[in-house]
């Protein structure tokens, strides 16, 4: 490339790749035309990537290149001369004659001898100038082919960035939605708790004074029986005497007062705790209620089950190759049973020879998706997802170690195939189960759809571009839902 070229390369914006038209510089440093830069940045708030070098800057800063412009300006004058071969170098190797022809078949310069020799005699040979011409027009319309390619990529490109950047704003968001309401929750609970211990100890300290209270009945009954013997014995006296102090004896009786109810004042204050013990207990209820509402409800306006935070629903059909020899799967695939006597089929690489499953056809390897499988009562089975590098021959070990996220039925129990194997606390038989993938969050949940509870939620894991695959592990009968 001659040093004109280069200057010319130079005073090139590297996205239109034509001159530069009001030039700009960006903070890393590079040059672009100020239209090109502004329409490629388009309507990104932050994390602004040079379309060069990629250095990203928080801030849409560019400021105007007028020594630039200027040099363009200059460079435009040019004009760009061919350069010169040294004197006798263009001349062919054999005839020692000026090249002044190009053969179209063999595609390569010749001299008007080769053009009448028996190599080129037959091929069509046209002047250097018309060749140079012709060829020009194609390779400027292939080139601008790419161009427009170039800027549909681009495009493509500034707006996944712009997706990416929405998601993360709102993944952002949802966690500190989350981490504030459940950080009022615990507040609430705790203000409760204080409250209610509080009332506790009162209704100690009350008990207590009653207690008391309940130890001086003896004395008190005591008293009584001596002035009760006392009043018996006056009312045995003669007329005479029985009118002696009579005054006297009818202040003593009045002196004597009947002691208020039992524990009137505990009863009251117990009764009282007890209604808010229960007012507690039904806002708690009516939270869980709410709760599982909201992971059930399929109708677009719940956060847990709305389109932008699960995804779609996925049309899941089972894979014929990854099937066991002893699974027999619907014409549709949309259902499995364990059948008793082995089929002969090709033990291919993906089958599974050893465990009684099956993968989906379609695997995962991004987004939000759910499907529901109608399940049996009891049996053995297990319903979940898999890596696409699950282990195919062999005996399995256990799931977690294989990467495999499910949950299931054995031996009498429902289970949850983590490192530990969870035993679910069910207290509803599933009939329909909901398996929901976060590929980008790493989590995979399981909901009963008829009982609208969640049954098991994962802790979050890495997938690591890997492919995630609908897994299901047949023993009885596995249908998916429509």
């Amino acid at each position: 490339m001659s040093t004109v070229e280069k200057l010319q390369d130079e005073a090139s914006c590297s996205i239109c790749l034509e001159y530069f038209q009001d030039p700009v510089s960006i903070h890393c440093g590079h040059n672009f035309c100020r239209a090109c830069i502004t329409r490629c940045w388009g309507e990104l708030a932050a994390n602004f990537s040079c379309p060069q070098c990629r250095e990203t800057a928080e801030q849409r800063n560019f400021r105007l290149n007028r020594e630039l412009g200027n040099m363009v300006e200059l460079v435009k004058q040019l004009k760009l001369q061919p350069t010169r071969e040294p004197e006798g170098e263009k001349v062919c190797e054999k005839h020692r004659e000026p090249l002044k022809l190009f053969c179209v078949e063999d595609q390569e310069l010749i001299c008007t001898i080769c053009r009448e020799s028996w190599i080129h005699g037959a091929h069509a040979a046209v002047p250097i100038e018309e060749a140079v011409q012709k060829y020009k027009e194609q390779i400027t319309a292939r080139l601008q082919a790419l161009k427009e390619e170039r800027q549909k990529l681009l495009g493509f490109k500034l707006t996944g960035e712009k997706r990416c950047w929405e998601y993360v704003e709102k993944i952002k968001k949802e966690r500190q939605r989350i981490v504030f309401e459940f950080q009022q929750l615990r507040q609430f609970l705790e203000e409760q708790e204080q409250l209610l211990l509080a009332q506790l100890e009162e209704l100690d300290r009350i008990m207590k004074r009653q207690k008391e209270m309940v130890t001086r009945f003896p004395a008190e009954i005591s008293h009584l029986d001596s002035l009760i013997s006392e009043v018996e014995g006056k009312c045995q006296q003669p007329a005479s005497e029985f009118l002696q102090d009579i005054r006297i004896t009818f202040s003593r009786c009045e002196k004597f007062q009947q002691p208020a109810g039992i524990f009137p004042e505990l009863e009251k204050r117990f009764s009282d705790f007890s209604r808010q013990t229960v007012a507690l207990k039904e806002t708690l209820r009516q939270f869980k209620g709410a709760l599982a509402r909201e992971l059930e409800t399929d109708g677009g306006k719940s956060l847990t089950w709305d389109v932008e935070t699960v995804g779609r629903k996925a049309n899941v059909t089972l894979d014929p190759d990854t099937a066991h020899p002893q699974l027999v799967l619907s014409p549709d695939g949309k259902s499995v049973r364990w059948g008793h006597v082995p089929q002969r089929l090709p033990n291919n690489p993906e089958r599974f020879d050893s465990v009684l499953s099956v993968l989906g056809c379609e695997g995962f390897a991004w987004g939000r998706r759910y499907w529901e499988v109608e399940v049996g009562v009891g049996g053995v089975w297990s319903v979940g997802v898999a890596r696409e590098s699950v282990k195919r021959k062999g005996r399995m070990s256990n799931y977690p170690e294989q990467e495999i996220w499910a949950v299931g039925h054995w031996r009498g129990q429902y289970r949850a195939y983590t490192a530990c194997e969870t035993v679910l606390p069910l207290t509803r038989i599933p009939r329909r189960i909901r398996v929901a993938l976060d590929y980008e969050g790493g989590q995979v949940a399981f909901f009963d759809i008829d009982n609208k509870i969640p049954i098991f939620i994962f802790p979050p894991a890495t997938f690591t571009g890997e492919r995630i695959f609908p897994f299901f592990l047949a023993g009885s009968p596995l249908r998916l839902c429509p």
